[in-house]
């Protein structure tokens, strides 16, 4: 799964500990979320959301090996 998070992050000047502690996460996991390590609940993708006022599909995008069985 891409994701656009660090570009908006960076959009609204808001740093990876600032956005960690709005949506209740450690730091940690918004810089693994950033760099595809870790892929977000859907509730933690929607709180995210809701501070960038956009949608998830903005943020976050399947690639086509997502939909492939593993």
């Amino acid at each position: 799964m891409k994701n656009t998070l660090r570009e908006e992050r960076k959009r609204k000047n808001i740093t990876q500990e600032q956005l960690a502690s709005l949506v209740g996460v450690s730091r940690q996991s918004i810089n693994a979320i950033e760099r595809g390590k870790y892929i977000p609940s859907t509730t933690l993708a929607l709180k995210i959301s809701e501070i960038f006022n956009t949608t998830v599909n903005h943020l976050f995008e399947l690639e086509p090996i997502d939909y492939q069985g593993k």
